[in-house]
Parts: structure tokens; sequence; C-alpha cells
């Protein structure tokens, strides 16, 4: 009888096996070939402590110094643009990120591409940082390992059924007995509830499209800053001599492997190139992923009121490679009985008690 059954290999699932492998017995079952094949591998991450809702800004505080200590941040930036259009969003997303106004001319040193013909402010702070996704993955999945946790990949979970000692979980070729259910499946997690006759959440897959474009006018383009456009509406980033766009578009799907949609890549290529002075030639290659959102698009973290056994770990949406560290000591905090690192109001705010009819 494992203690833990992790069902789903990215970076919630393989995080939370190095936490709760210190509590008991642990096994992941990932349904693909490898690890972090959906959106945990297909994410342009970055580690900036402002983003997102307050309880995920708390993880993110709290994140850090893991990250730190591992050894997969380096160092990026963040530069903000706008245009007399965006006024509104401008004002809100350096207020919210804590963002310096900087002249044009220290915006160009940064990126020598902007077009001063249309960009006419720009915001910028240093506590940026890129993460080293793999190494991040690598460094959980070590702690779990060593822990005595079991990793499995082509594992597709087809079937959950509760036992009187906890679950039956059926992949095609095993049979699992655990119990516990931990649902860290990204896009699915609703899946594997509905699997388990456990109450659905109303998460929301949304897809993130990405192109890989070749240095623009032969800059090099490797010191460059993260550059987003006000009220997220495009973003752009360096990525190992080359730089990554994005439409930053938030289209709902249902669970599946992404791809971009060559409309929507367009699209967000065009405000992209509205801010710079480079045309896009062509693509080196296109992407997407699901970022999966709760309701509130809040982290769930923490059993089920209903069903203490089935455990949830969902909705990362776009934080959960720099919120990782400290959202899964809060689960296995949670799950041992422990005083969570962070404010009780923050942790209230990412538990699924949340959704309970009546709940404040």
């Amino acid at each position: 009888m494992i203690d833990f059954l992790i069902i789903g290999g990215g970076i919630a699932g393989i995080s939370a096996a190095a936490r709760l492998s210190a509590l008991g017995s642990t096994t992941v079952l990932e349904a693909e070939d490898h690890l972090a094949h959906h959106a945990s591998g297909r994410s342009a991450a970055m580690f900036e402590e402002s983003y997102g809702k307050p309880a995920t800004v708390a993880l993110n505080v709290a994140s850090k110094e893991y990250h730190a200590d591992a050894g997969v941040l380096k160092p990026r930036g963040v530069l903000l643009v706008g245009d007399a259009g965006d006024t509104e969003a401008f004002d809100t997303d350096q207020a919210r990120m804590h963002l310096d106004p900087i002249t044009m001319a220290e915006a160009q040193e940064f990126i020598p591409i902007l077009n001063p013909k249309k960009v006419d402010r720009a915001a910028y702070h240093a506590d940026a940082w890129d993460i080293d996704t793999h190494e991040l993955l690598q460094s959980f999945v070590r702690q779990a390992r060593s822990n005595g946790a079991q990793v499995n990949t082509k594992s597709q979970v087809i079937s959950i059924e509760r036992i009187t000692t906890g679950w039956e979980v059926n992949t095609k070729h095993t049979c699992y007995f655990a119990r516990n259910i931990v649902n860290a499946a990204g896009a699915w997690v609703d899946v594997v509830a509905e699997m388990a006759s456990v109450a659905t959440l109303g998460f929301t897959p949304m897809r993130r499209s990405m192109a890989r474009l070749p240095p623009p006018g032969g800059h090099d383009v490797t010191t460059w800053p993260l550059l987003f456009g006000a009220g997220e509406t495009w973003y752009a980033k360096p990525d190992a001599g080359a730089l990554l766009v994005s439409p930053a578009d938030e289209c709902p799907a249902e669970p599946h492997d992404a791809y971009a949609d060559d409309m929507v890549l367009a699209e967000g290529l065009m405000r992209y190139e509205d801010h710079v002075t480079t045309p896009v030639i062509r693509l080196l290659s296109s992407w997407a992923g699901l970022r999966t959102f709760a309701p509130d698009r809040t982290l769930v973290l923490g059993p089920d009121p209903a069903d203490r056994n089935f455990i949830w770990c969902a909705g990362q949406g776009g934080y959960g490679m720099q919120s990782s560290p400290a959202a899964s000591q809060l689960l296995a905090d949670i799950v041992a009985g422990n005083a969570p690192q962070i404010d009780a109001q923050s942790a209230a705010a990412l538990s699924p008690a949340r959704f309970t009819k009546g709940a404040a």
C-alpha cells in the first residue's frame, strides 16, 4: 500500500513527490514517455516575485531561497514598454510589479530595437531571473528518489476506484493501491477527479503560444531583459541566442497536447513588431502549452473537503515553476499537520475548501 500516489509528472507532481516522500512511500505516475512533457516542458520560466495574485506572490517570495540554493536562477530583469494608447494598463503593470520608470534612452540601451515612434514610456527592474527549468525539476527528482520515491513514466491512469483502505488506481499494465491520491495532472486535474468520483472544481486549461525567432537585426540578445507590452498583450524573452515571442494568449481549451494557433501567433507577432524596428522575417519554431487555472486563478493545494485522501496540487497556471518550492512545502505541511511557512491568510486562499458552498 503506497502512502502517496501522485498523478502527474510535471513540476507540480515532482515537487510534491520531493516533499511528500519524506512523510511516507511515494510513487509518481506520468502518462507520457518523459517527465514535464506538457506545460512544464514548454515554459518560458521566469522568477518574478510580484507576478500573480496575493497568495501566489506569497508562494513566490517563500520559494526564492530554494531557487537560490539550487542554483537555478540567472539574472534577466524586466522591461515594460507602453505607448499613448495603453497608459492605464502601463500604470497598473508598473505599480503591480514595482517597476521603476526609466527614460527612452535608457530603455534603448537595454533593447536597441525599440521603436521610438511607437514606444513613449518604459519601466524596469533588475529583480527578475531566468529559471533553469531542467535543473529545478531534476533537483526535485533527486530529492524524491533519495527518499525512496518511485517515478514511473508511460503510466497513464485509466481508472480510479475508492476502496476501504484508500484507492485502487489502474494503468494499462499495473494496478496500484494507495492511501492517498495527489492530483497533480495539470490540464487533466478535473478529468482525474471525475475518475475518482470527486467533485470537479472547474479548472480551465488556457493555451499559450510561443514563437522562436532568430536574433533580430543580428543583435546579441543574451543580456536583454524580458520585454513585455502593457497589459501583457505580448512579451519577448531571450533564450539560447534566439528570441522567444509570445502573444500572451489565453484561449480556453480541452486537455490535449497543445500546438500554436497560426492566426493567434501572427496577431501576437504583429503586436510585438509594432513596438520594434526589426520585422519578423522567419520563425525558427513555434509551440504552445496549456496553463491551467482554477476559477479564481489561484493555485489549489490540499485535501479535498469531501475526501481527505484526495489531495489537490493543481491550478499552477503560469506560476508553477517559480512557486513550486513553497507550494510543495505547503502541501506537505498541510498533510503532516504542520504550521504553514506562509501566512495563514495566503494558505487559506490556496485551500480547496474555498470552493465549498458557504465558505467565506
